[in-house]
């Protein structure tokens, strides 16, 4: 039996200039799932992402999904894209199991964590406070390169890396400090300045964006007291779950999360087009 994509649709043209097309798996001619293929609209027309691939059940464990993922790379291919990328949910065995067979590497992963009824308490001696304007301004500048930066370690082109981290800086604090529904806050200690944490807070859950101590005071725990300051705004502005995005190979951060009880919900993968 042949596996193919059949077009559900013309190719789609959108306004952030990104293209998109649907396709139907099918069988001998037969549908018997379906993709969703799109070029990013941050990164580019270079990297093609699989938004959907499903196989209906009767049609599971017969290779169809493999098949669909490698033709929709040809389909890439053919839009001149030189990478792909996709995101499975952790739940998805199967789907774990396709993307790593097809040499999809894991780049970040998404975690998330229920919050209880009380907010856990800082260390003696810890404690948050609004970031100022003028710290602000020092602490986003760096933020955005060290972003950056992030991504280019991991195979990112960095004029696709830098493109992202002003999109996404531009976009999610359009007012700097005093964003709508953003939280900057500064860790202290004793009087001294240890860490910085930046928390968004989304209907019934809050994101943490960014937690780092300051170089000087890092190995000394303040990582963890920045993540239990998280916790606490986020049950003061009525939040039930918090999550974050950690990238992989972030060892010490991967263990931290997972010591406070944070559980994957997502995996996200990319794959080098040759």
């Amino acid at each position: 039996m042949t596996t193919t994509l059949r077009p559900t649709e013309p190719l789609q043209h959108a306004a952030d200039g990104t293209r998109s097309r649907r396709y139907h798996v099918c069988v001998n001619s037969r549908p018997v799932g379906a993709v969703h293929l799109t070029t990013d609209p941050v990164f580019g027309p270079s990297v093609a992402r699989i938004q959907e691939l499903r196989i209906e059940e009767p049609d599971r464990g017969r290779g169809r999904g493999a098949v669909a993922a490698l033709a929709a790379e040809e389909v890439a291919r053919g839009w001149g894209c030189e990478r792909i990328e996709t995101s499975v949910p952790a739940e998805s065995a199967a789907g774990l199991r396709l993307a790593v067979s097809l040499g999809y590497v894991v780049r970040n992963r998404g975690m998330e964590k229920p919050l209880g009824e009380t907010p856990p308490q800082l260390p003696s001696g810890s404690l948050g406070r609004p970031m100022t304007e003028a710290e602000f301004a020092v602490w986003e500048a760096a933020g955005r390169e060290s972003y950056a930066r992030t991504w280019i370690e991991r195979g990112v082109p960095a004029a696709q890396a830098h493109a992202k981290a002003e999109h996404d800086h531009h976009e999610l604090m359009p007012q700097g400090v005093a964003t709508q529904n953003m939280l900057f806050s500064v860790l202290e200690h004793e009087g001294a300045r240890v860490g910085t944490l930046w928390l968004a807070v989304q209907g019934d859950r809050v994101f943490v964006f960014d937690v780092e101590a300051d170089a000087a005071h890092r190995g000394k725990g303040h990582g963890r007291t920045l993540m239990l300051l998280a916790e606490t705004q986020a049950a003061a502005v009525g939040s039930d779950r918090i999550g974050l995005n950690v990238f992989a190979g972030n060892t010490p951060a991967e263990r931290l999360y997972e010591s406070l009880g944070y559980e994957t919900t997502a995996y996200h993968f990319a794959k080098t087009l040759l």
